[in-house]
């Protein structure tokens, strides 16, 4: 807490108040509200809490206007660069890199957990055979507090770790899972002698009527994608997971409705609407046409997968993603026209001024969803690849706010609706 303070002042009312300074290590400055309704009989109106700090946190640094996003304190380019995302995860977790000793600990940890219940497959089973995987995602990450009842204690520091552990280990196999159940395939147990992105790869893709050979491409890619999308501060979905803590819900509710958040289009459904995009857009020939169109204001199309909300200038995830997106399709020799489409509507976009004025550049959204066609990850599971990287997020911020008291949310409103009215008799009604 600073020591400055911001002035208020009601003049018809004459009464004044002075609002403290909240600063924290890094970021704007940030008034302290509490007493401003007991005070002057004002609440604040911020429709999307764009301009409200919601909560006090340890985790990811964000600053957009300069692209930088940080974890723990380490920029998001060194960790991409030189670690893996079990050893993010357990950054993000635990607060520090761990040591060679701990990050075999903790690997082995959640290897241990990797297993689900039988009956789990039992409920994946009996969704319908065409249900979407983020419905069935949701649906039976919910349905584990049932399975681990009895270690649910959010009061004791070990149950909750050992909920975070269970969350990030299972959350592949429960994916794997749901997408073999959607393609109608028999479910593969994890093999645990596979590190955690070659393991879910093997889960989602093998057959018992072959070998099946994990491509080292495949799995690096999708390991920096995990790391590139395992936090990103508040966000909607990660602030969903916090309200819903604010109650004292189990971990496994507080999951779920995270991942019922993220499956919007306007969050983690982004990627997925990239590839319904360039299927619209049909043919390299079209994309010239397309960008125009995305120019005029008075047409609907937008191009999705360029510019962000938080990110004024360039997303840093985008960068770094980018070589991994060449990298992979060169290796894996992919020879797709949707591919050679978007590159194309890539170059155009970064050669056009007005892109160029608007800062439009490419989001991590773009690429994953390029990278993710090229592994043969179908669109409906992108946004699950997204929730599998995120759960290390929604259990890192679950924990922190679980270890300080915090008061349940309780968002306000700016009521519109019809002022007091009398109740009229059914007969008596038009």
């Amino acid at each position: 807490m600073s020591s400055n303070k911001v002035l208020i002042s009601d003049k018809a009312a004459g009464k004044e108040l002075e609002l403290p300074v909240v600063k924290g290590t890094e970021g704007e400055p940030t008034l302290d509200i509490k007493k401003l309704a007991s005070t002057l009989g004002y609440f604040t109106y911020d429709p999307g809490f764009a301009a409200t700090a919601a909560c006090s946190s340890n985790i990811t640094f964000i600053d957009g206007g300069k692209g930088i996003l940080r974890y723990r304190g380490y920029p998001i380019e060194q960790l991409a660069e030189r670690s893996t995302f079990v050893e993010v995860a357990y950054l993000l977790v635990n607060g520090e890199l761990p040591t060679e000793n701990e990050l075999n600990t903790f690997r082995d940890e959640l290897t241990y957990h990797t297993m689900v219940h039988e009956k789990i497959y039992s409920f994946i089973s009996g969704f319908h055979y065409d249900a979407h995987p983020m419905a069935m995602m949701a649906g039976v990450v919910g349905s584990l507090a049932a399975f681990y009842h009895d270690k649910m204690d959010i009061s004791d520091p070990e149950q909750r770790q050992m909920a975070a552990k269970r969350m990030i280990a299972k959350m592949p196999t429960i994916a794997a899972a749901c997408y073999r159940h959607h393609m109608g395939w028999p479910m593969i147990y994890p093999q645990n002698k596979l590190r955690f992105t070659e393991r879910f790869l093997h889960m989602m893709f093998s057959v018992p009527s072959e070998n099946y050979e994990v491509s080292e491409v495949a799995a690096r890619a999708l390991d920096l994608l995990f790391i590139l999308h395992a936090d990103h501060e508040q966000n909607a979905s990660t602030s969903t997971v916090r309200l819903v803590g604010s109650s004292g819900a189990n971990p496994y509710a507080c999951v779920s409705a995270g991942i019922s958040a993220l499956w919007g289009p306007a969050h983690g459904g982004a990627n997925e609407a990239v590839l319904n995009m360039l299927n619209q857009i049909g043919d390299v020939k079209e994309v010239p046409r397309y960008i125009e169109k995305a120019k005029d204001r008075n047409d609907p199309f937008r191009l999705m997968g360029f510019g962000h909300r938080v990110y004024k200038n360039y997303d840093p995830r985008a960068t770094i993603i980018r070589a991994a997106c060449y990298e992979v399709l060169d290796e894996l020799g992919k020879d797709d026209p949707m591919m050679d489409l978007a590159m194309e509507l890539e170059r155009i976009a970064l050669e056009d001024e007005y892109f160029i004025e608007k800062k439009l550049y490419p989001n991590v959204d773009f690429y994953s969803g390029i990278i993710y066609k090229a592994l043969g990850i179908p669109v409906s599971m992108f946004t699950v690849m997204f929730a599998i990287a995120r759960t290390v997020g929604w259990v890192a911020q679950w924990l922190e706010q679980s270890e300080t008291p915090t008061k349940i949310g309780r968002p306000r409103q700016v009521y519109n609706g019809p002022t007091e009215r009398k109740y009229r008799a059914l007969h008596r009604r038009g």
